[in-house]
Parts: structure tokens; C-alpha cells; sequence
């Protein structure tokens, strides 16, 4: 038997090496299919690197954009569409993207991030002789948030001149905190007259403008830090206060009261000595504080309806404190952000002491006042802002119930 397979053999073998054409066309037939698979492998092995990079520098640029929507405080929904919409601009066709923030996975869960997830199935060409299965290709990116400074005066007005302006013989100390600008103006941020600032940084989305040297923590910026990314509104999911079915009234009669929470529909008009008991106070109307009032109150949120302002009398002792902790933590007076454009003025003397956040999303504020809040704890976020008079501000609140604006954001892609 053993001598038969050898004969065998060598017969196959003599057949080969005659060159006989059926025997070339039976092995060019049976090899034909592993030589093309092979060189189609090898170019599709190309394509799918190929892909795989445009789908990563995809995924990349989705986060991005989604992280961009975040600094801004949009919700979560608004992200996705972001990135998604993103995603769709860079070609991703028909393949899936998910977005998360924070991210689910990694070591960025804890952290202001945004995840992008994408997912495409490509098809095969050479290689589909094998298969006619889908090539599944997947991506992720993680977008990170880094706040480079905080602030606590913050001028959210995305054009206006001297939307943050510092004039006057104004002395203002900021402890811990930065002054920032959302506004694209050459003088977003503009310090003028003889007025002296101090603060850990001066930060504009546009330009900055000087007249005399601002002094400014060079461990946290060595110099004004222009053409920044805006920083979104801290407030801009506070929901406004609802109103009551009865009006509230202040005695003007009397020198001495104690008022309660509730609806003002008439306003405030307060003189002599008033006591604010804790609360919300929803006023439809103006709120005005004489000269020589003494007013005050813990645990105050005054939430001004429409387009009504505040006037504090410079001659007024005004001492009020926002509540520690619930819904408006931290949160002194609160201007209604579907009104139309209006100022509201605070001032009062030297022991005036307003603790917590001035936030007048759709106002400007002119704070004249010659005082800050306890330990110096006031933010004053508004629409724009003009600053004239001498205070010092500290950032370390959280004992106030307030709490940290994040200022000059950067975002980087981490993952």
C-alpha cells in the first residue's frame, strides 16, 4: 500500500511539472479565491484604520461641542443635540451616537465632563466573498470641563460696552474671586477714572480696558486673560418663585414692623425701622429704601418681578442676609430673567451689609454702596454692572449657602 501512495505521488507530481493546461486551471481556480481574499484583506484592513481614525477625530469633535453647550448651563438635552448634531456635520451617516455627562465610565464620572459614545457598521468589499457580515466600529471621547478661576462679580450681557465698569474713586477688593465678562466688546471689562481693583483675575470674553493698573493673583493669572470662553449663567435653572393669592401691603404709617413672606403687588416702599421675617418675598412693583431706614433680615430671598427695580438710599442702613439652605440658597435678590431692560441701584452706608447673590439676569446693577455682606460674602451677577463704591468681596461663602461661579472654563479632550 505504502509503495502504491508513493507512485501516486510522483505520478501528480511529473503531471504538474508537464504544464499541462487543464491541471494549471484546476490549481489557478482552487488558489484564485485566497490570493484575491488575501489582497483584498490587506486594502480593507486600510480602509477600516482609515475609518476607525475619522470616527475617533468624530467622536472628539462631539464631545467638544457638547462640552461648549455645558459651559454655557445648558440642560442635558440641549448637550446631546450639540454633540449630535456635531457628530451628524462630520459624516456619521447612519451610525449611532450616545452622549453622557458626566460620563459613565472612566476615571472622569465625578467631574464636569462630556462622554461621546459613536457607532458605525461598515461594509466589506474583497473580504465579502468570506462573510457578508458588517465590520462594527466603535468610538469614545471624553470632553473635560476645567474652571480656571471663580467669580464673584459676573456681567452676563454677551455684547454690551463696559458691560462690567469699574469708575469713579471706587476702592473694590476681590478675596478669592475673579471680575468676568461674558460680552465681546473691546472693553467688556473697562477700569477708568482714579478707581482701584484688586482680584484674583480680570477675565473677558472680548477685550479689557485700563486706565490704571489692576492688581491681580499672579498664581492664578499673571496678567488679564482675554478672548475667553463665556461663563454661563449660575442661575440659569432657578426656578422663579410662584406668587400667592393675597397682596401683602407695608404700613407706611408705622416706624417700627416686622413684615412677612408673601406677595407684594403694590411693591415696597420702606421706611424707619423694618424687620424682614425669613422667606420670599415676591414684589410686583418697585422696592424702594429711604435715606435713613434701618432695614433688615436673614434668611431673605426678594424675587422683583417683570422689569420692577430696586433703589436703596445711600443714607439707608440695609443689613440682609439670604437663606442658607433650599431652593434659593444663598440667593439675596433675584430679578425676574423675562423682563426688559432696567437698573437697579444699591447703596447704603458703611455697616450695610448684603449677604448672598444680586443676580439681575436682564438688569443692570449699580452698586454704589460703600459694603459687601457678612465676611465680605456678595456675587453680584447681572445683565451688566457699574461699580463706584469701596467694598471687599470673598469668595469662601459656602457657610452662606452660597456657592462657587465658575469663571475662564477650558475644555480638553481627555479621553
Amino acid at each position: 500500500m505504502a509503495t502504491f501512495g508513493r507512485i501516486f505521488r510522483d505520478f501528480i507530481f511529473r503531471r504538474l511539472l508537464s504544464g499541462e493546461s487543464g491541471n494549471v486551471a484546476i490549481v489557478f481556480a482552487f488558489t484564485l479565491p485566497i490570493v484575491v481574499g488575501g489582497a483584498g484583506l490587506g486594502v480593507e484592513t486600510s480602509y477600516w484604520y482609515y475609518s476607525s481614525l475619522k470616527l475617533q477625530a468624530t467622536a472628539d469633535a462631539a464631545a467638544y461641542a457638547g462640552a461648549l453647550e455645558k459651559i454655557q448651563g445648558s440642560d442635558t438635552a440641549t448637550i446631546t443635540t450639540a454633540a449630535t448634531q456635531s457628530a451628524t456635520d462630520n459624516g456619521l451617516g447612519t451610525g449611532t451616537i450616545t452622549v453622557n455627562t458626566p460620563p459613565t465610565s472612566g476615571p472622569n464620572t465625578a467631574k464636569k465632563a462630556v462622554e461621546v459614545i459613536v457607532k458605525q457598521n461598515l461594509d466589506r468589499m474583497f473580504t465579502a466573498i468570506f462573510t457578508q457580515t458588517k465590520v462594527p466600529e466603535q468610538a469614545r471621547a471624553v470632553a473635560l470641563i476645567t474652571d480656571g478661576s471663580k467669580a464673584c462679580v459676573l456681567a452676563l450681557n454677551p455684547s454690551a460696552a463696559q458691560a462690567a465698569l469699574f469708575s469713579g474713586s471706587t476702592s473694590v477688593k476681590l478675596t478669592g474671586c475673579s471680575v468676568m465678562s461674558d460680552s465681546i466688546a473691546n472693553d467688556a471689562i473697562k477700569v477708568q477714572g482714579s478707581a482701584g481693583l484688586q482680584a484674583d483675575c480680570l477675565i473677558s470674553v472680548g477685550g479689557i480696558s485700563l486706565s490704571n493698573t489692576v492688581v491681580t493673583d499672579p498664581a492664578t493669572c499673571k496678567s488679564p486673560i482675554t478672548k475667553a470662553l463665556p461663563a454661563a449663567d449660575p442661575f440659569s435653572s432657578l426656578a422663579a418663585p410662584a406668587t400667592s393669592g393675597s397682596c401683602q401691603n407695608v404700613n407706611g404709617g408705622k416706624s417700627t414692623q416686622t413684615i412677612q413672606p408673601g406677595t407684594y403687588c403694590n411693591g415696597m416702599n420702606l421706611n424707619g425701622n423694618v424687620t424682614l421675617s425669613p422667606g420670599v418675598y415676591v414684589v410686583e412693583g418697585s422696592l424702594k429704601i429711604n435715606a435713613g431706614a434701618v432695614i433688615q433680615g436673614d434668611g431673605v430671598t426678594i424675587y422683583m418681578t417683570g422689569s420692577n427695580t430696586v433703589s436703596m438710599n445711600g443714607n439707608a442702613t440695609v443689613t440682609l442676609s439670604a437663606p442658607t439652605s433650599g431652593a434659593y440658597s444663598g440667593v439675596l435678590f433675584y430679578g425676574d430673567r423675562t423682563g426688559t431692560t432696567a437698573q437697579s441701584t444699591f447703596n447704603g452706608t458703611a455697616t450695610s451689609l448684603l449677604t448672598g447673590a444680586i443676580y439681575f439676569p436682564k438688569q443692570q446693577v449699580n452698586y454704589l454702596g460703600n459694603f459687601s455682606g457678612k465676611n465680605g460674602c456678595t456675587q453680584v451677577v447681572a445683565d451688566t454692572i457699574q461699580w463706584s463704591g469701596n467694598s471687599t468681596i470673598n469668595q469662601d461663602c459656602s457657610t452662606y449657602g452660597m456657592k462657587d461661579i465658575p469663571a475662564a472654563p477650558s475644555v480638553a479632550i481627555v479621553e
